[in-house]
């Protein structure tokens, strides 16, 4: 009743072929993006959008970026932390060789070095696919932790290996305090989240869902399948490479290489496995869970345990949270394999004949 496109009537292939061909999304996503710009603000104190927001915001960027090449193109890659990495140190090196470059610029050329390396690290994927291809990802992962541990020439020469930025401005205007931060994140995931959407459902877009269900087939109908899979290591590369400069600049301030491990990367994959592959909305989907759930078990259990009278202690809120982690990551794959968005488009199917039954 509340969510059937009756009388909605399409009388143009521009409307037909909008993001949002039905009334009540386009809605729905405009009163979620004035609440996220106008009223969060107000709402959210300084350990909501420090712990919480802006970490699920750049997450949720980076894990677009990685469904882009796991989820539209079928490319499993295991070096997303290395990606973060590169974009990080890039966007680290510019900011303080350079003198005088605004911030934005910046991080975007940190985009534009992890899409680089990103390209480098996807041309295996003309030969090999699969777990294979894992394992050539997984070569990124080590090679970049190795380098920016020994080579001090991308710390600028910093005797700990950790680097810093601090008094950040974009046009003039600070961008110091959490609100100023979550809002600057927020603009950046916006951004990138609308040119997403109208990516995957460009030419460029069909292409990468062709490869991913059948390349041979894909190459018989004239798809290139070198410049489909490299085009989508690239952009997934540059995305997951800003998320990781606005990691390191905005959400740390001061970072190591072990700030990017190999856990980052099985991170942004879980979320994509979680939230749901070759969908833009599972990418929010799997940030907001991975954000969310140790938060709700580091401070479910000890209620537990005050509850039925035992003492639950750190080391085994750790274990606990791993335990959890990954017995639901098992549960999703078994139970349903396409994540929390398919559960959500099943809803939403559901709303457009309830009352009647499906």
């Amino acid at each position: 009743m509340f969510y059937r496109e009756n009388g909605q009537f399409k009388t143009s292939y521009a409307a037909d072929q909008q993001i949002f061909p039905i009334a009540q999304d386009r809605w729905s996503v405009l009163i979620l993006v004035a609440l996220a710009f106008g009223a969060v603000p107000f709402l959210a104190d300084e350990y909501m959008l420090r712990a919480i927001l802006i970490p699920f915001l750049i997450l949720a960027l980076a894990a677009l970026g990685v469904n882009i090449l796991v989820g539209y193109c079928g490319q499993i890659s295991l070096g997303s932390g290395a990606f973060m990495a590169v974009g990080a140190y890039a966007a680290y090196n510019f900011f303080a060789r350079v003198d005088g470059l605004p911030l934005i610029i910046s991080i975007l050329m940190g985009g534009v070095f992890a899409a680089l390396v990103g390209v480098l690290f996807g041309i295996p994927s003309l030969r090999v696919k699969g777990l294979y291809l894992a394992v050539a990802t997984l070569a990124a992962q080590f090679f970049c932790d190795w380098a920016f541990l020994r080579i001090s020439w991308f710390t600028n020469d910093s005797a700990s290996g950790t680097v810093m930025v601090s008094a950040l401005k974009v046009f003039g205007l600070p961008v110091n305090t959490p609100l100023q931060k979550y809002l600057f994140c927020l603009m950046f995931l916006a951004v990138f989240g609308l040119l997403a959407k109208n990516l995957v459902r460009s030419a460029i877009g069909r292409e990468w869902m062709a490869i991913r269900d059948m390349d041979v087939a894909a190459a018989v109908i004239g798809i290139r399948p070198m410049y489909a899979k490299l085009t989508a290591f690239a952009v997934s590369s540059f995305i997951v490479g800003v998320a990781g400069a606005l990691w390191g600049f905005v959400h740390l301030g001061s970072w190591e290489p072990a700030a990017f491990s190999i856990d980052r990367s099985f991170q942004l994959l879980f979320m994509v496995i979680i939230g749901g592959m070759g969908s833009i909305m599972g990418s929010f989907f799997g940030a907001a869970f991975i954000v969310i759930l140790p938060i709700v078990i580091n401070q479910g259990l000890p209620w537990l345990g005050h509850l039925f009278g035992f003492v639950v202690s750190t080391a085994a809120l750790t274990h606990a949270e791993q335990i959890i982690f990954g017995s639901l990551i098992v549960w999703f794959l078994i139970v349903e394999p396409h994540g929390l968005a398919r559960l959500w488009s099943v809803g939403k199917q559901k709303l457009r004949l309830w009352p009647f039954p499906h």
